[in-house]
Order: C-alpha cells, then structure tokens, then sequence
C-alpha cells in the first residue's frame, strides 16, 4: 500500500501510519521523527510542546526524537549529535528486515554526507523502521559502518510522553539501579527510591536497566510499558519550572503533562568494525489500568501484556 504523505500546515512533509483499531502516528522526514501517536480513541500519548519550533534543521521538542551518533555532551560533537537535524529518505531496501508493504510502516534511512564528514569522519547508514499496530509503536534502529576501520557511538531515542499530572506518574523498574546525574556534573548514584516519582528537576541517565520499564500514570489509569534491546541505558528527563521558563522551544506549564523516558547506549558506546551493523529495538505499548481496587501490580505491566 503505498505511504500516505500530507503537508501541513507547517509545510514540513510528514508521513501518516494509520491502522485497522483506529490509532494514528506521523513522522518526519526532517529528523526522522515520530511527532504523534495517537490511540484508537485519538488521544495523544507523546508530548509536543505548545512553543515547538518547526523550522528545520531545528529538532522539534517532543516526540521521539532520534540522538545519534552522540547522546547529550558525551562526546565532541553538538549535543545530542546531528541526525535529529537532517533531512531523512525513504529507505527502499531495508534487507535484511523484510519489507514492510503494508500502511503501518514506514522505513526511512540517514547517510553519512561530506558535510557531515567533516565533523564525524565516519561513513555510515542510520536505517529506522517504525511500525504501528493495536496499542503499540515499534521503533527499529540499525546502524552500519561503511568505513575502512571501526567507530564507535552512542544513541537514544528519546520519547516524550504525554501525562496527566507529572506529581501522579511513576516508574518502576529502575529500583537500585546506578545512574549519572547531569545535574550534578554527571556524578554516579544509585537509586535508592522503591519507584523513581517526580517533585523537581530530573535529568539522569539510569545504567544497565532491564528491558522493561513501566510508567505508570495514576491519573489518567494508564501505563507506557517501555520495551528494549540493544539500548540498556534509561534517560530519565523533566526540566520543572524554572528550566521550563529558560527554554525558548518549551512551554512554561508544559513540564506538568509531560515526561521523557527514553531508550539510550550512552555508558558503553557501541562499536561497529567495518561493514558490521547494529540493530536496537524499542516497543512502547500502553495498557489500562485501574487504581480503585488498590496498587496496580508492576510486573503485570512489565511482564504480563504482550
């Protein structure tokens, strides 16, 4: 079936996935970015802000966007490195994953250029397939070298959910893990919380976690299970009040419905020898829940939803 294309009124071309229960995504093919996942109800689930910048190669707060080959200040290069500010293709030979013909997916693809060149001297293609179905978004990574020596990187897909109040979500799955605060010069911790909730500024990097991760959001009865291979680090981000106000591209209130829990390979960079290429995988799905009868227990969520 061939992709529905539309330009809005924005002008920026985006790609619409839609199927059969009625849920809807869209992406860009500036930055390669989801901007929207919405379920069969139409409800948004991801965070845009209300002063989002559509002007490329400005990233657009929100969504999912795609930090690669470098996530945060971990290296030399732009934070959160250059991918998340170029203009993508659409990949016709996404081998060896089998093409996806149907309406629901979308396979788009980011190669080195000289420009690029010059500030990464590194040849590579950066694949991603994105695919909707009932309930759930699947993101696919890959990234190959096409260099005559080995590189090496790090990567995150940071995904901005939408909530209904930031003081009643909570994460589970991160319990006595180690993590570097970025607000305190990227010093080690562990965690020491039973669920990681949220009355200030957070902006960490969680180590080693498992390949689930639920966030539970009380208020709206629903949970984002985060599903993960290939990506072990967790970024755990929410700017509060005063940073709100500071960025221009976010809005002042903005931090109360939002929460960014993304899937990250920042602690040890991946290393590719020529020609090898690596795949990561991310599942978000959200399950209803329902906190009348009392605690809804996590490892449901975490392992009883397929």
């Amino acid at each position: 079936m061939p992709l529905n294309i539309v330009h809005d009124t924005d002008g920026l071309p985006r790609i619409i996935l839609t199927e059969p229960t009625g849920s809807s995504a869209e992406v860009l093919l500036d930055g390669g970015q989801v901007i929207s996942w919405k379920n069969e109800r139409r409800e948004e689930l991801l965070y845009r802000s209300t002063k989002a910048i559509w002007k490329p190669p400005k990233a657009i707060r929100g969504g999912i966007p795609v930090c690669f080959p470098q996530f945060g200040n971990f290296g030399s290069l732009e934070q959160h490195g250059f991918a998340r500010n170029r203009l993508w293709s659409l990949d016709s030979d996404p081998s060896p994953l089998p093409l996806a013909n149907n309406q629901s997916s979308v396979d788009l693809i980011l190669k080195s250029t000289e420009e690029d060149l010059k500030t990464w001297p590194r040849r590579f293609e950066l694949r991603l397939r994105i695919s909707l179905s009932a309930g759930k978004l699947t993101l696919i990574p890959r990234v190959r070298n096409l260099d005559s020596k080995p590189f090496s990187f790090t990567f995150a897909l940071r995904n901005y959910l939408s909530v209904s109040d930031i003081s009643e979500v909570r994460i589970e799955g991160l319990e006595t893990l180690d993590y570097f605060d970025n607000l305190m010069h990227r010093e080690r911790f562990t965690e020491q919380a039973d669920a990681i909730t949220f009355d200030g500024e957070i902006d960490r990097v969680y180590l080693s976690t498992p390949s689930k991760i639920a966030i539970i959001d009380h208020e709206k009865k629903r949970t984002f299970a985060l599903r993960k291979n290939g990506m072990p680090d967790a970024v755990v981000w929410n700017p509060w009040d005063k940073k709100a106000k500071a960025l221009p591209d976010f809005g002042d209130e903005d931090y109360k419905t939002m929460l960014s829990v993304g899937s990250a390979a920042v602690e040890t960079p991946i290393v590719l020898k020529p020609f090898e290429e690596w795949r990561g995988h991310q599942e978000l799905s959200t399950v209803s829940s329902s906190y009348c009868s009392g605690q809804l227990d996590p490892y449901k969520v975490l392992y009883g939803f397929h």
